[in-house]
């Protein structure tokens, strides 16, 4: 129950709850910091948050996050773009960046609509060798990468996916580094 008296508290408290996996004590506890015990933070967080927010877009190329109309990998010459990592959203290509183990480019498949289809063509034209499919291993994803090796058979390409090591069902934010590179280096042909 919100205590009255206290509407802009208990607007914080719904705004932190909103937030995935931030269940209703952890919000009340993180408002209570925030406005009690750290209100420079949190005003520091609140500016970060307003600038993400106005700042950030999806690259006009690889669908990835980009301050600019193309992010810093689609626009860096020294990648390997012969190959392209195809993933099923953005914070993906954080998760592969941070471990330091790829260094071609990526593609952010959120949906399989004739517009999305197209854009991939397009990035592949002429340039790529080897489409490498980063998907959480299930059998939905499975249906989705025989979808996209047909929409691509025109091209003259060498199919992959990460090998197992990345666990069933579980997304690649949640893998280890560890796992995560060998399921990269190790990614077998389809």
């Amino acid at each position: 129950m919100k205590q009255r008296g206290l509407e802009k508290f208990n607007n914080l408290v719904d705004a932190l709850g909103s937030l995935p996996t931030v269940g209703k004590k952890s919000a009340l506890r993180y408002a209570y910091h925030m406005v009690l015990n750290d209100s420079f933070s949190a005003l520091k967080l609140a500016h970060a948050i307003e600038n993400a927010v106005s700042s950030i877009r999806r690259c006009t190329q690889c669908g990835g996050l980009s301050e600019d109309e193309i992010c810093d990998i689609c626009f860096d010459d020294s990648r390997d773009e012969s190959k392209l990592c195809i993933v099923e959203s953005a914070k993906d290509i954080f998760v592969i960046e941070d471990g330091g183990i790829y260094d071609g480019k990526y593609f952010v498949l959120e949906n399989l609509d004739e517009d999305q289809i197209q854009r991939l063509k397009s990035v592949i034209e002429g340039r790529v060798e080897e489409v490498i499919f980063a998907f959480t291993p299930s059998l939905a994803n499975d249906g989705v990468i025989l979808f996209i090796e047909d929409k691509l058979k025109t091209f003259d390409l060498k199919f992959t996916k990460i090998a197992q090591g990345v666990p069933t069902g579980v997304n690649l934010e949640n893998v280890d580094l560890l796992s995560l590179a060998k399921a990269l280096n190790d990614r077998v042909k389809i």
